[in-house]
């Protein structure tokens, strides 16, 4: 099916049409839903060359990732918010354009990307405390949504972010509850600003009972099963073990539970186990009955939903900086139990 035969179908004018479908804020609501109803129905796609030249726009979104050792931005939770990113850019019509770079380049990268014209917008990943990412992408006046935010910046800007420090005060009170008294938390690098938030919240819940943070039960690096594994040999085999382990995702959290299986302990009886991040296509956290307790928040629809709200810019459905800040789920899973009587 082609424009016209959609247009007649529908009895509206083709420039009716065109505009419902790329998004211009003048097209009523209730036409825009009928005619993206419709479209849908009859597998109708937008000719993007000439969506293109008629808007202006490169019908492009821009993903600029560092080429680097670390494994915070290369792992299964990135890929999938890209997944979850590629759904919302497939629907309105744009495609996806990923950038690898060095470490040392991102910022020129970003300059390339404004300055070429080759993207309408970017969405920024893995932010730092104060990321300098943020008012440089202003200066250049490129639209961008951070998946994220970034503390001590006063750049005004679009961010979807979990609360962190809800999550992880939230999980930390559930395990003081159970009467866990020596709780370690092993986190992701703590210079990006999710983790630094996370290690907040942990930290939080430990004053409020009058329990000292102990430096022997807290480390941070990148979110790997093997740095997970290695800290917890480490604690397991020190004079005071903890009893139970906070992970900032699902993935060092298996590290967690080789360490404690390996040394002929039960988990969720002799060292509970929660973690963050466990709603991941390609890594389910047990079938149908979670094997751990979890800090649920799906990175998948955040993904669509910081490509619905770039997209929402870059077409000027909003005006100004957008924020929305998700709770997360506490689901209770097979890993935690009471603290085991020493």
């Amino acid at each position: 099916m082609n424009l016209r035969e959609l247009s007649d179908l529908l009895g509206l004018s083709q420039t009716t049409v065109s505009r419902a479908l790329n998004g211009y804020p003048e097209v009523k609501e209730a036409t825009r839903k009928r005619v993206t109803e419709a479209a849908n129905a009859h597998n109708y796609h937008p000719n993007t060359r000439a969506k293109s030249l008629a808007t202006g726009r490169t019908m492009s979104i821009g993903h600029v990732i560092p080429l680097s050792s670390q494994h915070e931005m290369v792992n299964c939770v990135f890929s999938d918010f890209i997944a979850g990113a590629g759904e919302s850019y497939a629907r309105h019509g744009y495609d996806m354009r990923v950038s690898v770079v060095d470490d040392l380049k991102e910022a020129d990268a970003y300059k390339t990307l404004a300055t070429t014209g080759k993207v309408d917008g970017v969405i920024v990943h893995g932010p730092l405390v104060n990321d300098e990412r943020i008012p440089l992408l202003v200066q250049l006046g490129l639209p961008f949504v951070v998946h994220g935010r970034s503390s001590d910046c006063t750049t005004p800007y679009s961010w979807l972010d979990v609360n962190n420090i809800s999550a992880f005060k939230r999980a930390t009170d559930f395990l003081l509850d159970l009467g866990h008294k020596r709780v370690a938390l092993i986190n992701g690098l703590e210079t990006m600003d999710f983790a630094m938030r996370r290690r907040e919240g942990y930290a939080n819940a430990l004053a409020d009972r009058d329990i000292p943070l102990d430096a022997a039960l807290t480390y941070s690096s990148e979110m790997t099963e093997p740095f997970g594994y290695a800290k917890t040999c480490e604690m397991l085999d020190a004079a005071e073990p903890p009893t139970a382990i906070i992970t900032s995702s699902l993935i060092p959290a298996l590290g967690v539970r080789r360490a404690v299986e390996e040394r002929g302990l039960t988990i969720g009886k002799d060292v509970s186990i929660i973690c963050f991040d466990d709603a991941l296509s390609y890594l389910p956290n047990g079938a149908g009955s979670p094997i751990f307790t979890a800090a649920r928040s799906s990175v998948r629809d955040a993904g669509r939903r910081c490509g619905e709200m770039l997209m929402d810019q870059i077409e000027g459905r909003t005006s100004g900086p957008v924020h929305e800040l998700w709770e997360a789920e506490l689901v209770v899973g097979q890993s935690t139990g009471p603290a085991p009587n020493r």
